[in-house]
């Protein structure tokens, strides 16, 4: 039986053959009373390369930032490319398949005519086509800045959502949906 001594973190074996008895035949193997102690627990290893970096130098910034950097870039190319191939002009990107098969605009239609719009300056018009996507880009921008001030600082970064939060958003955006599906919420069709 093993029991470990949570002031000590020390493991004891008591009764049984002593831990390292290959036949259990010493003379005091079966005494319950004699405690044979085994080593304590190495001590945990520092955090490797999965684990957040602490140094404060130049590099191990540089290093923090890779994959922040590497989000923004991807974000930038896929804003370029819509702000380069117009999805005003058919044929450049698939048609909706909601839209194309029920006639009922997703969350998401218009999403590329609005990025469109966005990145040639044009508010209105990216607010027109989708609000919600609008909203959308400013929010990744401030999640996005808020990312890389703690990883500058050397701090996780964690946004702690909870449920409410979650099924707000899930509301919100169902809301959208149903209203500019609705006769009245014409303005929001793309």
């Amino acid at each position: 039986m093993r029991r470990v001594n949570a002031e000590s973190q020390r493991v004891t074996q008591t009764g049984g053959p002593a831990p390292w008895s290959t036949s259990g035949t010493e003379p005091h193997a079966g005494r319950a009373a004699q405690a044979h102690t085994a080593p304590a627990p190495a001590p945990a290893a520092p955090a490797g390369p999965a684990g957040p970096s602490t140094g404060t130098g130049t590099g191990a910034v540089l290093r923090r930032l890779a994959v922040p950097a590497g989000m923004l870039a991807a974000v930038v190319g896929a804003f370029a490319y819509v702000g380069a191939v117009d999805p005003n002009q058919p044929g450049h990107y698939p048609v909706c398949p909601l839209l194309r098969l029920t006639g009922v605009y997703c969350p998401g239609c218009g999403g590329l005519r609005s990025a469109h719009a966005f990145v040639h300056g044009d508010i209105a018009a990216a607010l027109t086509d989708n609000a919600l996507a609008v909203a959308g880009y400013v929010v990744f921008a401030a999640v996005w800045a808020f990312w890389v001030i703690r990883v500058v600082r050397g701090r996780p970064a964690r946004l702690d959502l909870g449920p409410v939060h979650l099924w707000s958003v899930g509301a919100l955006v169902l809301v959208f949906t149903v209203v500019r599906n609705l006769p009245f919420g014409g303005w929001l069709h793309p």
